[in-house]
């Protein structure tokens, strides 16, 4: 056979009774997404930075960084709603190397994907429950998501996933605001088509189940660059970018118009330290352009503890070892940045 199934994996449902969050999480988490809500429908002026590192890899140092997060969200919530970006899912071009900590809970062992299910949700827990602070993932398989969907607030589908029917027909169903990423090509319609579709109901298998979802208002653009023909990473946050997106948003009688800005990847030709100079570009277009200002929600920010990235096992703490971020400093200093922009 071309598989070998080696073990059957605990159902979501088993998983969330063996590990459950306490009735104070449930009501911290449940006004977090409010909050985080209404910036989506325009009721809050506040933005949304969807911030943390580029991929969730180790448990200790992802949540030092969280704490320290927690620390400036008490400073600027008047302005900002700081979602700590844990992603446990790391998506591989070739198909190669470390995909996440949902494959490998520790980096430098092989494969534990049950391990890896209960690592990812004791991490996303520990998140809500030490700091108040619920979280965002990458939703890469959609028939994970309900590890962890009564944990995080926000969902991000990637570029490669966005043309994908079943991460669209998931969205529909999901509670809290679901970003769609352009594809790595850019073509903006491949987007907006997925944003129309999960706005929609639909009616689709899931997990061996015949559902029904009721579309979810809240799906909404991502920029994040994309890369020509030639393998050059080119921008698609400048000020003509955004008024063509809200053009094309208006015409296309999209339920909720809304974009979050990726300062990293092909925006910034992953050269993380370009993204404060991305970020106050695209508060600027929005100072001089209405429509801009009202579709802006956020920015999606690769931050760390330190500054690059290294290779696994070199074992520096909260070190990406996946694509370069930005350290904690320069970080903090560009949140405050943003909240004085706005």
């Amino acid at each position: 056979m071309g598989m070998d199934f080696a073990r059957k994996l605990p159902i979501p449902k088993e998983t969330k009774e063996k590990y459950p969050l306490t009735e104070q999480d449930i009501a911290v988490k449940a006004a977090r997404d409010e909050e985080i809500k209404k910036v989506f429908t325009g009721e809050s002026d506040k933005l949304v930075l969807i911030i943390g590192p580029c991929s969730a890899d180790a448990e200790e140092p992802v949540m030092e960084y969280i704490h320290r997060l927690k620390r400036v969200q008490d400073e600027v919530k008047d302005k900002l709603v700081l979602i700590p970006r844990i992603y446990t899912n790391k998506p591989r071009t070739t198909g190669d190397g470390y995909k996440g900590m949902v494959h490998q809970p520790n980096p430098e062992e092989k494969p534990d994907v049950y391990n890896g299910i209960l690592a990812i949700r004791e991490l996303h827990t520990r998140c809500l429950h030490e700091t108040g602070l619920s979280s965002a993932d990458e939703m890469l398989y959609p028939s994970n998501h309900r590890y962890l969907s009564d944990l995080i607030s926000y969902v991000a589908i990637g570029a490669r996933s966005v043309e994908n029917q079943e991460h669209r027909l998931v969205s529909s169903g999901i509670d809290v605001p679901v970003g769609m990423k352009n594809p790595t090509g850019g073509d903006i319609s491949v987007m907006i088509n997925s944003i129309k579709a999960a706005q929609h109901s639909h009616n689709f298998i899931y997990r061996g189940w015949d559902v029904t979802t009721s579309g979810n208002p809240l799906a909404h653009a991502i920029l994040r660059g994309y890369v020509n023909k030639h393998g050059q990473s080119l921008p698609n946050y400048h000020y003509e970018d955004l008024e063509y997106l809200y053009e094309r948003y208006s015409s296309a009688g999209l339920e909720n118009i809304a974009l979050v800005v990726d300062a990293n990847h092909a925006n910034s030709g992953k050269k993380p330290l370009e993204q404060p100079r991305i970020c106050k570009e695209v508060l600027h277009s929005a100072r001089h352009n209405s429509d801009i200002r009202k579709m802006l929600k956020g920015f999606m920010i690769e931050s760390y503890i330190e500054d690059g990235c290294q290779k696994i096992g070199e074992g520096v703490f909260g070190k990406s070892i996946t694509d370069p971020c930005i350290g904690w400093e320069k970080s903090q200093k560009l949140i405050y940045e943003i909240a004085d922009l706005i």
